[in-house]
């Protein structure tokens, strides 16, 4: 029987999730981070060994954001159905395999089909564990979310950090991914065991119909999915164009011009570590309307005011109010009753990713027929929207 089939009498027998199911989750929050950025230091060295051009680089480059959304719309109902332990532990271990051909793929053919493997397991970890974090959190009775996608940010600045190490100590990449997924398997052998065991603690009668596979988000599920769009698009306007702005219109030394998302990157970090009392003092609500007027303010201060100085400052902004309105928004997504849990979780992350893909690729189009100023000035619109819809987004329906 699956976890979608037991009765509520059932359910209830279900073992609280605790201290173990909360560690268990926040390390596949961090294993995830940690392999998702270990792959960034290493696309100069792939370049160069396939002796491509930029465009197919572009082209390659895609597998892996297509791969996570071929995934994220489809994994929810799986999870419902094998549970967190399993599918987790599954895909983390796709995840961790292919991280480590990534650094000998010698074709453009075998790196598309591994960038495509490898964005297919991000996007299904992604999503699974997010909807553990939903059913631990409701378990604890208070706010979690932040922190455990702050132990993300956390990996992301530690992955690339080390294989950037490991890289100057004269290993190769190959060698380098190898050291880092011999880390991440011994990780995942601890955290593997106290993973959840079921997908799901929704009731389900035996007159109710099964969930469908995939449906299109509607109502407050498509509202989320939105906003989530928009902060999504914000965070990759930075990663993708804080630099490039900095270096154009600010004339900032190239050397220098990393500081700019580098700030940003702290700054979310910090706040999503902290953010758990954050958002149990303040609310859903006052987040994501501080918030998104924070990072709205961010923008505003980058683009108008013409001090290098006060660009660090804005990109600073960004980070501290985007922080927590990503945690805030998937919490809603598992509280609301418009949509089975599995589905909203796998529709709002899927909504997400798509803003960060074609964000970046949105910016610069608009920046081509105007200016970059008005292509963010134009993001930092949206998240003052995001912050009109605090009331609605946050009220339990």
């Amino acid at each position: 029987m699956s976890a979608s089939e037991l009765s509520a009498t059932e359910r209830n027998a279900l073992p609280l999730p605790g201290f173990a199911e909360q560690l268990s989750t926040r390390l596949a929050f961090l294993i995830t981070g940690l392999a998702m950025s270990a792959w960034a230091p290493l696309v100069p060295f792939a370049q160069e060994r396939l002796d491509v051009n930029e465009a197919t680089l572009g082209a390659l480059l895609l597998c892996l954001g297509g791969g996570s959304l071929i995934a994220m719309p489809l994994t929810g109902p799986l999870v419902i159905k094998f549970g967190c332990k399993k599918f987790i532990t599954l895909s983390l271990l796709l995840m961790c395999f292919s991280l480590v051909f990534l650094g000998v793929a010698a074709s453009v053919p075998s790196l598309a089909l591994t960038l495509l493997i490898f964005g297919l397991s991000l996007g299904a970890t992604d999503v699974a564990m997010n909807m553990q974090a939903v059913m631990v959190e409701k378990a604890s009775g208070r706010s979690m979310m932040s922190g455990f996608h702050g132990f993300y940010s956390l990996g992301g600045i530690f992955g690339a950090v080390i294989i950037s190490g490991l890289l100057w100590l004269a290993l190769s990449p190959f060698e380098s991914l190898l050291i880092l997924t011999g880390v991440l398997l011994v990780m995942l052998a601890y955290t593997a065991p106290k993973l959840l065991t079921y997908g799901s603690t929704e009731t389900k009668t035996g007159d109710e119909k099964r969930d469908p596979f995939f449906v299109l988000p509607r109502g407050k599920v498509l509202l989320l999915g939105v906003l989530c769009f928009i902060v999504f698009l914000a965070e990759g306007s930075v990663l993708d164009w804080s630099a490039v702005f900095l270096t154009s219109v600010r004339e900032v030394n190239p050397i220098h011009a990393g500081l700019g998302f580098a700030c940003f990157s702290v700054a979310m970090t910090i706040a999503r570590l902290t953010g758990d009392r954050i958002v149990q003092a303040l609310g859903g609500k006052r987040i994501l309307l501080w918030g998104g007027s924070c990072a709205a303010l961010g923008f505003a201060i980058v683009v108008f005011v013409p001090y290098t100085i006060a660009a660090y400052i804005g990109f600073t902004l960004i980070g501290l109010g985007a922080s927590n309105i990503v945690p805030v928004l998937f919490t809603a997504a598992g509280n609301q009753k418009t949509m089975p849990m599995s589905l909203a979780i796998s529709a709002v992350v899927s909504l997400g990713y798509a803003g960060l893909l074609a964000g970046p690729a949105l910016i610069g189009f608009i920046a081509e027929l105007s200016s970059l100023s008005i292509a963010l000035c134009i993001v930092a619109l949206g998240l003052i929207a995001l912050a009109a819809c605090a009331n609605k987004v946050t009220r339990v329906e």
